[in-house]
């Protein structure tokens, strides 16, 4: 590792890029100073220190691997994996919900088209049934004017024949 000042380059010694131990949470100072090495002023966080001239150097953080860790890694993976998988089920059953919902809309559709169909045929036929059963209705119609007109002249025949019969009494009682 090297550290910069004033334009130099000035390595450090071996012992200087000690990893920190697992455990420690305090800085640690280097184990030995070499010619030229300026005593840290602050320790910064994230395996940088600042010397007096204000120049960060880096230190490599390389902890450990603990086994769990791995283990741990895994087990998280296939869960996570279980739970795409389960997600992406449940979309494909949705999807699959909305496939037959969509097919059965489709057939309750076609069996609307065909009742449909049926009514205007039913309709249609009833319009030329009605269409040739017209002059006969006219006719009704007029038979019905007639039998109306006729009822009429009766009721005034009866009326003028009880009037004839009335005034015939009074001629016989002369």
């Amino acid at each position: 590792m090297a550290a910069v000042v004033d334009d130099e380059v000035m390595e450090r010694p071996a012992a200087a890029t000690a990893p920190l131990p697992p455990s420690s949470c305090a800085p640690v100072a280097p184990l030995a100073m070499g010619p030229g090495d300026v005593e840290p002023a602050e320790a910064v966080g994230g395996g940088r220190r600042t010397d007096d001239f204000g120049v960060e150097t880096a230190e490599e953080a390389t902890e450990p691997s603990e086994p769990d860790i791995n283990e741990l890694c895994k087990d998280m993976f296939t869960k996570m994996s279980l739970y795409l998988q389960g997600e992406l089920t449940a979309t494909c059953e949705d999807y699959k919900l909305l496939e037959n919902m969509n097919k059965l809309t489709g057939l309750k559709y076609l069996e609307m088209k065909e009742i449909a169909l049926n009514i205007n045929r039913n309709l249609k036929d009833l319009n030329q049934k009605y269409a040739s059963l017209q002059p006969y209705l006219d006719q009704i119609n007029q038979i019905e004017e007639q039998v109306a007109a006729l009822e009429q002249a009766a009721y005034r025949l009866d009326a003028y024949s009880k009037k004839l019969e009335a005034k015939f009494k009074k001629l016989e009682k002369r």
